[in-house]
Parts: C-alpha cells; structure tokens; sequence
C-alpha cells in the first residue's frame, strides 16, 4: 500500500502531527497529467520552501472540466502514484473541486506555491494560508514545457506516421 497517497482526513492528520513537531507544509496542487521536466523542477523547487511537500490532485472529472474534452491523458490514480514515487513529495491527495480551497482549508499550509503562469494574488487559498501567517508564492515556468504542448506535438507527430 502506498502510504504517500491520502484521503483527506488521513492528510490532515499526518499534517498535523508534522505541524506539532515544528515542521513547515509545503501545498501545491495541478492536474500533472503528463509529467515532465516543467513538473518535477517545480515539485523540487517547493519542497525547498519546507520540510513536506503535500501535492494536490484534481480528480478525472476535475481535470476533463478544466481543461475540456481528451484530457486527463492519465487516469487519476496513475498521476497520483507517479507523483507519490518522487522522493521530494511527502504526501499526495485527490480532489474532485475545481479547485482545492477545501483541501487548503483543512491543511492550511505554512506555504502555497504555483506556477508562475499564475499571480500571487490568484492563488487559490491565499487568503486561507495569509490569514494564518504563511506565505504565498509562485514559482517561474520552464519555457515551453506543458502537458498542453507534449499533447500538441504528439498529435502532430502522428499525423505525420499516418501519411
């Protein structure tokens, strides 16, 4: 059994039990369909902000209401388990919101990090982590590394090997 996936209320009492020995929670939180560099330099830029690195997973459903039809690529238990084997995530959950607000009002990290395709001020759950004393941040793209443009090119590509 992989002891980094978690439910919602298993997370939140690791995290707390972390919290009440001093250590600092780190939340981040994407879809992560089609990992690549762009994504675990990020995921190792914030866990450099703590000393856990808790990621949030939008949910199957989630991710096909943002990001429209054909997407996820990956189930979302297959993204949850990839995330779960970096040594630099501590902790992975699910969330089947749009957003994780809920996730982040009951963690209610020490740091919330994005991407920086993202303003601080836009990061969901700020006001929860600000209120708290913790800080926001966002944490510059790699250029021209996305799921997006993985998909973009890989449709090409097979255009290509069907003529």
């Amino acid at each position: 059994m992989n002891t980094k996936i978690k439910s919602l209320n298993a997370l939140v009492r690791a995290v707390n039990a972390f919290k009440k020995k001093g250590k600092k929670i780190v939340f981040t939180n994407g879809c992560f369909d089609i990992i690549h560099v762009g994504h675990t330099r990020y995921l190792k830029s914030s866990k450099k902000l703590g000393d856990l690195l808790v990621v949030g997973v939008n949910s199957d459903a989630s991710v096909m209401r943002l990001k429209g039809p054909g997407r996820p690529v990956n189930p979302e238990s297959d993204r949850m388990e990839i995330l779960s084997e970096f040594p630099f995530v501590d902790f992975v959950v699910l969330f089947k919101e749009d957003t994780p607000y809920n996730v982040i009002k009951a963690v209610v990290p020490n740091v919330l990090v994005k991407g920086g395709d993202w303003s601080v001020e836009s990061i969901v759950g700020g006001d929860i982590v600000e209120a708290n004393g913790g800080r926001v941040l966002n944490i510059p793209l790699i250029k021209n590394r996305s799921t997006t443009n993985i998909i973009k090119r890989a449709g090409k590509s097979g255009k290509k090997s069907q003529k």
